[in-house]
């Protein structure tokens, strides 16, 4: 039997939040368990590869000429930076070049792209030529991004969000083991070695998906299709507006305690030695929840609906914020970050779901490609709001105030919510 034969029935629309859009039914691949396996592992090598770098680039930035301490920290701040500013700004691009031919094609094209680019990080002589490099990658890359459209646009509506759990689990296990084989393999290979080392990776990578990536045909576009392309083929744009704006919470959430992190964990441990381990450790909760958590909340998804998972994941992390501005013990931090993490494991599967059940195939890759880009806004703007209200507010208010956008969110999913679902 093939393996989309099971999911063809009514089972298909009764808990997938989707309007129904019956101009252009979706393309279920047959190999789309393959294509899974590929993307998760893609996903995984790449995003390892590209965040590596973390704990060694001050001293890379040293090498290459920078000596002053404060200019160290600027340049690689701006290194750093660099790949998430390009990517925001491409991946709508990507997603619509995906569209147009091929979502297997941009697949190829990022991991090669970053294979190249990672390995020229390697034999920078310059402070800029890494900055530059950086910029390269983000431009070329979004391994991770291609798939996700990929897997939500060929997998079978009534196992979306089980597969889009499993391919974020892969993605958020990548940033978290990233910066710790960052930290053991500069010292036994040195960094450059490191850098030509995750380009190689990447490049296994490519022959990979090059290989054993198998997308299905699309049917030829008529004109109709063509001409409706882009937002105007939304039938109702309000739960995509909704979806973006959550994918940013979401990030925002994450990242706005970055900056403010080991100065409230000082507050927290009475042993000055021990508050960058702890520090690291209530960073790596977050994701480490997300992680175990995101596949069982995206199958859950499908059983119960995805806007009923995003409704509650947000509020419950709304819910989770406020104790976190008033813990007293490091261990307690550590514990709320962790059950935090839980609650957010889902949203993001179930974010590309609604996406791609409320708009057609062929404007899928564009549209999600707006949903990465809004993702990499809140990974900027987190930072920069969460240092900007804990320097001039205390670092109580910097949980308190996105308990708030969180609860805002929550509110806003739940007045703009497919009625008939519910």
């Amino acid at each position: 039997m093939n393996i989309t034969d099971k999911h063809d029935g009514t089972d298909d629309t009764s808990v997938t939040d989707a309007p129904v859009i019956a101009a252009e039914p979706a393309i279920e691949s047959r190999y789309w368990r393959q294509n899974l396996v590929v993307c998760l592992l893609g996903s995984f090598t790449t995003i390892v590869a590209m965040t590596l770098l973390l704990p060694f680039l001050p001293l890379y930035v040293e090498q290459l000429g920078v000596k002053d301490h404060a200019a160290i920290v600027q340049w690689s701040g701006v290194a750093y930076g660099a790949t998430f500013f390009t990517a925001a700004l491409v991946a709508p691009l990507w997603g619509r070049l995906a569209d147009l031919y091929g979502r297997k094609l941009m697949l190829i094209r990022a991991s090669l792209g970053m294979a190249v680019a990672m390995s020229l990080i390697g034999m920078a002589t310059d402070v800029w030529q890494l900055v530059a490099l950086r910029l390269v990658a983000g431009l070329l890359g979004g391994y991770a991004s291609g798939s996700t459209v990929l897997v939500a646009t060929q997998t079978p509506k009534a196992r979306t969000g089980w597969a889009l759990g499993t391919l974020s689990s892969g993605i958020m296990a990548g940033n978290l083991v990233g910066p710790l084989i960052g930290g053991g393999l500069p010292p036994l290979i040195g960094i450059r070695q490191t850098f030509w080392l995750a380009g190689g990776v990447i490049f296994l990578t490519f022959i990979a998906t090059s290989l054993f990536i198998k997308e299905e045909k699309r049917p030829p576009k008529n004109k109709t299709a063509k001409a409706s392309g882009g937002w105007s083929a939304i039938p109702d744009k309000r739960p995509i507006i909704a979806m973006l704006a959550t994918g940013m919470l979401l990030m925002l959430a994450n990242m706005s305690i970055e900056p403010i992190i080991t100065v409230y964990v000082a507050q927290l441990v009475n042993d000055v030695s021990k508050v960058t381990i702890v520090s690291g450790i209530v960073m790596s909760a977050a994701a480490l929840g997300s992680i175990l958590s995101a596949s069982r909340l995206g199958k859950l998804a499908d059983r119960i609906g995805h806007w009923n998972v995003i409704i509650a994941a947000l509020a419950i992390s709304s819910l989770l914020l406020i104790p976190q501005a008033f813990v007293t013990q490091g261990w307690q931090l550590i514990g709320l970050r962790f059950l935090m993490g839980l609650s957010l494991g889902g949203l993001l599967p179930c974010i590309t779901s609604v996406i791609r059940h409320n708009v057609p195939d062929h404007i899928a890759g564009g549209i999600l490609g707006y949903s990465t880009s809004s993702q990499y806004a809140g990974q900027v703007v987190g930072p920069l709001a969460g240092g900007f209200i804990g320097g001039h507010f205390g670092m109580r208010a910097v949980f308190l105030a996105t308990c708030v956008l969180m609860a805002c969110g929550a509110a806003y999913c739940w007045l703009v919510r497919p009625q008939r679902f519910l």
